[in-house]
């Protein structure tokens, strides 16, 4: 055989090298079986995750997860008062979240006192009560109505607390509108005393 034969056959041995690579790579996957991989990586974990979150969060995390409100009138003092005991249960999201956002936004700008506080006359009129999920607690909260205003919300364990007055008043000003919504009062009943009126006349007893 001559040089120039050899060099003529080089090419053709690669070919055939590379085609043989080529038969046994297409035997090692035969047509119709599945490639072997990682399987493809969805959302639906991280969605369930971000379930499990939301439905975990309590407290001010939890303002729009709120489906209702409990709420009870608590009286300190009994006269001059004839208020008369209070509780209800309000469903109206829009109302319940309303209000729990005014108490998150309260507390969330707390008020610090640095001298001398005039607060209106305080005739001991608070209102406490739970926000919840369906069935499932969300926050406890206290609402001190008369005086000067103060907000306590309690959630995981923690309280937060803060009179109404300077940044917490600027950051709830619907506060009491929102309060005396849930309640389905005017916002003047909120705190202010009934008047004692007596039916029979200033010279006969009250009933």
């Amino acid at each position: 055989m001559s040089p120039r034969q050899v060099r003529g056959t080089v090419p053709a041995v690669l070919l055939c090298s590379a085609l043989a690579g080529c038969a046994s790579a297409t035997a090692s996957n035969p047509a119709g079986a599945p490639a072997t991989s990682s399987p493809p990586v969805t959302s639906s974990a991280s969605a369930s995750a971000s379930a499990s979150l939301a439905a975990a969060a309590v407290g001010c995390d939890s303002v729009n997860q709120a489906t209702s409100v409990t709420v009870h009138r608590i009286m300190h003092l009994v006269e001059p008062t004839r208020m008369g005991a209070l509780s209800t249960t309000q469903h109206n999201t829009a109302l319940v979240r309303a209000l729990f956002g005014q108490f998150c936004d309260a507390v969330g700008h707390a008020a610090t006192a640095t001298g001398t506080v005039h607060c209106p006359a305080d005739f001991g009129i608070s209102y406490s009560g739970t926000f919840y999920d369906g069935s499932r607690t969300l926050a406890t909260f206290v609402y001190g109505a008369s005086g000067c205003q103060t907000v306590s919300i309690t959630a995981d364990g923690k309280t937060q607390t803060t009179m109404v007055f300077g940044p917490a008043s600027a950051a709830a000003p619907k506060l009491r509108a929102d309060m005396a919504a849930v309640l389905g009062v005017p916002a003047s009943m909120l705190a202010q005393p009934q008047p004692q009126v007596n039916p029979g006349g200033p010279n006969k007893p009250l009933r």
